[in-house]
């Protein structure tokens, strides 16, 4: 009672005393940020034109489309500059294209709450019919390889660039001249020479050594050479005249969500599953211990023995199929192996996966279907993913030897030329792999909820895209001494750029 009783006083004495405070506050000043005037230091951008490829064009989800197309990284670019842009625009937000009533070109990826999906809508734009607003300033064609935007008649091939290709044997680069551009952005250019061979699995060939591009397939590796030639050629071309440019350089595409979202160990199995499949692959595991003590026993002819020259302990490891309860790793296909099938038919060159072995996206649709309706025939399971479905680390290393070449000529280049700037793309990407920061957002490569990669795991989002164009407007305060970075409103801002698109959007 007695502690009640002081508490009470206390109260009391607390209640009077407040009757002597002043309760209203003084009003706290807004704080006025001072407005930072643009400087550009000089800089030209009365014919801005950007050339490249699908980045460049604004593709988003897996298709080409108003929206995505309005938020392409040179189309926010030149709302800083402040000057007019013009785009091959598709006819509707649905994406794809149509020829003949045919959908040729499918409509772009909704988040269906799950995962992408195709939009289930029938795109507009016509395949073969000019785009209106020409001329363009935007000459971005999905697709491109480097030789592609030197390449006359190159609209036949690419209807991308079929829709804003001046005429029957035009050129992506002369187009751009033709508007005699007093300030260029040249991006992405060397992505899609890599881009094809590893969405494809690794299925084209590594053309370097070959000088001749009009020998090569859609899935090969463009020849270092050959990327060199046609680089140095554009910026020279595109600098002859005093205009100023930025140039990027290419990422490691291997880092994109499209390689990354699928994990090697993607195979749950209960442990009665597990023991039928080890029962199932016993004699294929035995067979591979025959072989090897066949050649350690020299029972095998000398031709057989000389094909057998690199197959040791080691790899019959690396073959063998074991299964057990909870993850297990993906059957896959991997034609580095040493070649069996001449002693055995049935021994083919399959193995589980590593962590070093990239599973592409695509294969999340195929992955533990049946074949054939046969219940025992498992993709991924039984029956090996094919090359298609699997970069290995002997094409990864393809690829990143290829993009390494490619970026020490954009960066000498770009050293070489006082117009040029560089603008490190290499780095945004394996930065964002762990976390990249945009204003108020923490940006990754994850697939749907990192905000930077689109639904088709390769290409960006509108908000990523704005982080590229802020990205390009820093290096060219860099290198050129304009200030878009301190200048108010002189960069985008990520919160006005969305991440993903509604399905209703039409």
């Amino acid at each position: 009672m007695k502690n009640y009783k002081y508490i009470g006083l206390f109260l009391l004495s607390l209640g009077i005393a407040s009757c002597d405070v002043n309760n209203e506050l003084e009003e706290i000043p807004a704080v006025v940020e001072q407005e930072v005037e643009l400087n550009t230091n000089g800089l030209d951008f009365s014919s801005y034109v950007s050339i490249g490829a699908s980045f460049t064009a604004g593709y988003t989800d897996g298709a080409m489309f108003k929206a995505a197309q309005e938020n392409s990284f040179p189309n926010i670019l030149a709302s800083k500059f402040g000057t007019n842009f013009s785009q091959p625009l598709m006819n509707d937000n649905i994406g794809g294209l149509v020829f003949n009533g045919n959908v040729v070109a499918s409509p772009r990826f909704y988040f269906d709450g799950a995962g992408p999906a195709v939009l289930p809508a029938v795109p507009t734009t016509q395949l073969g019919v000019p785009a209106s607003g020409a001329p363009f300033n935007n000459f971005g064609a999905p697709g491109a390889k480097s030789f592609h935007l030197t390449f006359p008649g190159y609209g036949a091939l690419n209807p991308y660039f079929g829709r804003m290709a001046s005429g029957p044997t035009a050129t992506v680069l002369g187009d751009a001249l033709a508007r005699n551009p007093t300030f260029f952005t040249l991006s992405e250019v060397g992505g899609n020479d890599v881009l094809g061979y590893a969405l494809s699995g690794g299925s084209g060939v590594d053309q370097t050594g070959n000088l001749d591009p009009s020998t090569y397939g859609g899935s090969d590796i463009t020849d270092p050479n050959v990327f060199a030639q046609v680089f140095s050629g554009m910026v020279n071309a595109l600098t002859a005249n005093g205009a100023k440019g930025v140039v990027a350089n290419v990422p490691y595409i291997t880092n994109l969500a499209n390689f990354t979202t699928v994990t090697y160990n993607a195979i749950p199995l209960d442990a009665a599953t597990a023991g039928a499949l080890n029962g199932g692959f016993a004699a294929y595991n035995g067979g591979l211990d025959q072989i090897l003590a066949a050649k350690n026993a020299g029972a095998l002819p000398p031709q057989a023995l000389s094909l057998l020259a690199n197959f040791d302990a080691d790899e019959v490891a690396r073959r063998k199929v074991s299964y057990q309860a909870g993850q297990n790793a993906v059957l896959i296909l991997d034609e580095d192996l040493t070649d069996l099938s001449f002693l055995n038919p049935a021994l083919t060159n399959m193995r589980q996966a590593t962590p070093d072995d990239l599973i592409l996206l695509a294969s999340s649709t195929i992955l533990g279907t049946t074949v054939g309706g046969n219940p025992l025939a498992i993709n991924g399971v039984s029956v090996p993913l094919a090359d298609q479905w699997v970069l290995t680390p002997e094409e990864q290393l393809a690829i990143k030897t290829a993009t390494d070449s490619y970026n020490s000529t954009i960066a000498s280049v770009a050293a070489s030329n006082p117009n040029v700037a560089l603008v490190d793309l290499k780095s945004v990407l394996e930065e964002a792999s762990t976390g990249i920061t945009f204003d108020d957002y923490t940006m990754t490569t994850s697939l749907v909820v990192g905000g930077l990669i689109s639904l088709d795991g390769v290409h960006l989002t509108a908000r990523g895209y704005a982080l590229m164009a802020n990205k390009i407007l820093a290096a060219m305060d860099a290198e050129f001494g304009s200030n878009f970075t301190q200048a108010t409103n002189g960069l985008a801002v990520a919160g006005e750029y969305p991440t993903n698109y509604s399905p209703t959007l039409r």
